[in-house]
């Protein structure tokens, strides 16, 4: 017999109902819908492993961004500045359109609206202006991803209450301050060679007219022009000290052969401040990486930092902004370094699970207990960073990372179950089970946790985590 999946909205107009009641029926009619579907699905495929594996198993294509100097004259650097500009400031005005008119993000209602009006204020072409509203409506969405993804919570006391936030929570529209253009792949730039001197070139389209300039491969880029699996996509020119760069996208589709029911290697990786990453595999091998020196040179950037704020003139600000623009980059390259370290070290087919810390607050409330280094430390705290650019290098080499309920992972002894927070102790760095007298390093503790979560998920578990079950708890 067929049978079909009816989906319901169900619209409340109740001023009455808190707005937390309404978020709980809609949590409730989402689980219901979940828990109906899992059951078809598994209805049909009769595998529960197969199903919920197959469904993490899909990759999308890697994706790596080449940062390319060019080598410009006066009046190259003088029509780059001009059409930056222009096009900075087109952004800005469509985003003041999209912030006035209910968030329109629609791409093709923003180009029938406006494309006649950017193009004659601007003065910028054709492929251009429709590459303007392309950048605000990304923009747009980007913010849009991460209000949903961080809620705001506020407590009375007694409870906390948590609320979606959405673009409506923005005070003012979106300002495109930095100088920058988008341009298309062989409409925009392309690559030529010089006939005057043979040279490879990019052919650059301006306001103005098309210009040649010249470039350098970097040496670890060469072998993406080499490769025809790797294709570039719409690219970025900015300026940078004077010097302009094209930050060049640049994708390959990944085969899916990654196996989440059959991984060669689990491994499962805590993530701090004290140890930056502590790992634990199948082998019961366990590494550190310290986060001593890293903490060093943040107080050092913090000092220097302190006393330029202190003085407060204008010389002192754009030091604060190229010191800002060297600490980032200096992370930046040390997440690099570490995400890339573990994904060489166990290869491809490698199940690397992560705590998830999506809901992680560094409120105030959550924070008072901490003094302000400790404050400043885990605001500072890169964790997201490093999961990103774990998750791209891991399936780029035909690997998959698993994110798994962080509840309980630093309270719970990982020989005999026990859960007890006091087994904890934040002074000596000792995890010390009351129950079986277990006592090891508390990161390796988590680091150890996390590893059996997953082994949970391979053996089938679709949400493996310690503790009760929301159902459960929902009975109770």
């Amino acid at each position: 017999m067929k049978q079909n999946v009816n989906v319901i909205f169900i619209c409340f107009h109740a001023p009455d109902i808190p707005m937390m009641c309404l978020a709980g029926v809609k949590n409730i009619l989402f689980d219901i819908i979940s828990e109906f579907a899992i059951k078809k699905l598994l209805s049909v495929s009769g595998n529960k492993n197969q199903m919920y594996h197959k469904k993490i198993s899909v990759m999308p294509d890697a994706v790596k961004t080449m940062k390319l100097r060019l080598y410009t004259d006066k009046e190259t650097s003088a029509l780059f500045s001009d059409m930056a500009a222009r096009y900075s400031a087109a952004c800005t005005s469509i985003s003041e359109y999209v912030f006035n008119n209910g968030f329109v993000l629609n791409f093709m209602k923003l180009q029938e609206r406006l494309y006649q009006t950017v193009r004659d204020t601007f003065g910028l072409k054709a492929q251009m202006t429709i590459s303007s509203f392309k950048t605000v409506t990304a923009r747009y969405k980007a913010v849009k991803e991460q209000l949903e993804s961080k809620p705001y919570k506020v407590s009375d006391g007694d409870r906390v209450y948590t609320f979606r936030r959405s673009l409506d929570w923005l005070q003012k529209p979106i300002v495109f301050s930095r100088p920058q253009v988008d341009l298309v792949r062989n409409r925009d730039y392309s690559f030529v060679t010089d006939k005057k001197d043979g040279k490879p070139c990019v052919s650059v389209n301006t306001l103005g007219r098309r210009v040649k300039v010249p470039y350098v491969i970097p040496a670890y880029f060469r072998k993406y022009f080499e490769d025809p699996e790797w294709s570039f996509g719409t690219a970025k020119l900015v300026s940078l000290n004077g010097i302009w760069y094209l930050h060049i996208p640049m994708t390959k589709t990944i085969p899916d052969t990654f196996d989440a029911s059959k991984p060669k290697h689990v491994v499962g990786v805590d993530r701090g401040l004290r140890f930056m990453i502590t790992t634990y595999d199948e082998r019961g091998d366990v590494q550190f990486v310290s986060g001593k020196e890293i903490m060093k040179r943040r107080d050092k950037f913090n000092a220097v930092r302190a006393e330029l704020q202190s003085k407060g003139t204008k010389s002192a600000k754009r030091v604060l902004k190229r010191l800002s623009g060297r600490e980032n980059r200096w992370m930046t390259d040390v997440n690099h370094c570490l995400s890339k370290t573990l994904v060489d070290k166990y290869g491809a087919d490698t199940l690397f699970v992560l705590e998830d810390l999506t809901d992680v607050s560094f409120s105030e409330e959550n924070l008072s207990k901490r003094n302000a280094k400790g404050r400043n430390e885990t605001r500072s705290w890169t964790f997201y960073q490093l999961e990103q650019f774990l998750t791209y290098k891991a399936r780029a080499a035909g690997s998959e990372v698993l994110k798994a309920d962080a509840d309980y992972t630093s309270q719970r002894c990982p020989k005999c179950g026990r859960i007890l927070k006091a087994n904890r102790h934040h002074d000596t760095h000792e995890y010390v089970c009351d129950c079986c007298g277990y006592r090891s390093n508390d990161d390796r503790v988590g680091a150890m946790n996390i590893y059996q979560l997953g082994t949970m998920y391979v053996s089938g578990d679709m949400h493996p985590r310690y503790g009760a079950r929301k159902s459960e708890k929902q009975k109770k």
